[in-house]
């Protein structure tokens, strides 16, 4: 790569000077040397003025807006990391909110679903109780009736089979020897059935 630098100057200057001789002889007055010092004098005092021009105009008013660029990105940075945060921030609270409704919604669920287990069981529990109390009251009433039935259907039995025997016979038989007729009779049915 140095090399090709080398080979590259001399040949630039190798053309410059073949071009110096040529203009002497008639051609371009920029590459006479009789007109060298001033062409040197007046580029100097262009490149002079512009360089003053570039470093005190052009170069502080780019460089000031590359550091208000600058600043402003950096600001902006400052901004984006800070709304990021609170977003964050935000992001965080509505998740604990979340989790505090559900667990909230889970407790209200369960109390209210352990109120209701406990209304049926007490209602339940009155049920039973009343349904208990009803059979033994209708157990009672129905043992109360049998034991009552028995001597319903003996007098029943005793006062038909009067009316019929007297009627049968045209006369009046004695009750008390149907009612041990029929009582009699009823003992040996009951024999029967226990049996």
């Amino acid at each position: 790569m140095l090399k090709k630098i080398v080979i590259l100057f001399f040949v630039t200057c190798f053309a410059c000077f073949n071009a110096v001789f040529a203009a002497e002889s008639g051609g371009m007055p920029q590459l006479n040397p009789e007109f060298w010092i001033s062409q040197i004098f007046w580029l100097i005092i262009t490149f002079g003025i512009l360089f003053i021009v570039l470093t005190k105009v052009i170069l502080p008013k780019i460089s000031d807006n590359l550091e208000t660029r600058k600043s402003q990105i950096l600001e902006n940075i400052e901004t984006a990391d800070k709304q990021k945060e609170e977003s964050q921030k935000k992001i965080d609270e509505y998740e604990k909110i979340i989790i505090d409704s559900k667990l909230k919604a889970k407790n209200y669920f369960n109390e209210a679903r352990e109120k209701i287990l406990d209304d049926i069981n007490k209602k339940r529990a009155v049920l039973e109780k009343d349904l208990d109390e009803e059979i033994s009251e209708v157990e009672k009433e129905l043992s109360e009736l049998k034991n009552k039935s028995g001597e319903k259907i003996n007098k029943i039995a005793a006062e038909t089979s009067a009316e019929l025997i007297k009627e049968l016979i045209g006369e009046e038989v004695n009750s008390s020897s149907i009612v041990a007729i029929v009582e009699d009779q009823s003992k040996i049915n009951r024999e029967r059935k226990d049996v």
